[in-house]
């Protein structure tokens, strides 16, 4: 049990310290040049949160400055055991960039409608017979990436360009996500081109708590970021 809380409490002292860092990199990005390669960054790494894409890309730029990557902004991002999937290796002395990733448990329900009846299942356990399982997020724990240039190996394909979905979305959707973001605290804005927030299709501000969507897409692309966008907006205002 001792260890057990050790091991607990160097998770959080790891956890408070990316926290610090993230603070930090904001503090950093002092003029508009830097939000923009920032923001330009984090439209390309949209499957990644905005606290983490502004971690690795603090921590990338630090690399650049002490000559260990040949580039200011990170290109392609993976965990150790991705790259080497892609038949990929870390090179020796290329540190990871820490980034906050989440923890997740399986919870089951025999009524699953019920928010109060649903309860963590351990381990390896098993539902019971017509339960409902889901996982849901319980806490975050410091974990590594390195961008392409820390790694050696085969080539890798061109990373495919995720398309715009055209087309009308389903009545009352955007509605119904524009509420729930106002409901945890954000304001939703909405632009005219990505330009104006980095080349991204949408974008969550913490710091000003606005969640922006460009207009100048199809009804169905538009719900797609707005929903993304709610995803990774935290519940409750600060």
């Amino acid at each position: 049990m001792r260890t057990q809380t050790r091991g607990l409490a160097e998770r959080e002292a790891r956890i408070d310290a990316l926290h610090q860092k993230l603070t930090d990199a904001v503090g950093a990005l002092v003029t508009g040049d830097d939000w923009r390669r920032a923001l330009e960054f984090a439209a390309r790494f949209r499957s990644r949160s905005f606290n983490n894409t502004l971690l690795i890309f603090s921590q990338h730029n630090a690399a650049y400055q002490e000559g260990r990557v040949p580039g200011p902004v990170p290109t392609y991002v993976a965990g150790f055991k991705q790259w080497l999937s892609l038949k990929r290796h870390v090179m020796k002395g290329q540190g990871g960039y820490a980034i906050l990733a989440p923890v997740t448990a399986r919870f089951a329900s025999a009524t699953p409608e019920n928010p109060e009846s649903w309860r963590r299942l351990g381990r390896g356990e098993k539902p019971h017979r017509g339960e409902t399982v889901r996982s849901r997020m319980i806490g975050l724990k410091p974990a590594h990436v390195w961008d392409i240039s820390q790694t050696d190996g085969e080539a890798i394909p061109e990373p495919p360009r995720p398309q715009l979905l055209e087309g009308e979305a389903p009545e009352g959707l955007w509605d119904g996500l524009a509420d729930q973001i106002v409901a945890r605290g954000f304001e939703l804005r909405l632009v005219s081109t990505a330009r104006s927030i980095g080349g991204a299709n949408g974008l969550t501000d913490y710091l000003t708590r606005e969640v922006s969507v460009r207009m100048d897409m199809d009804d169905a692309a538009q719900v797609k970021t707005l929903a993304h966008d709610l995803l990774t907006a935290p519940t409750g205002a600060s």
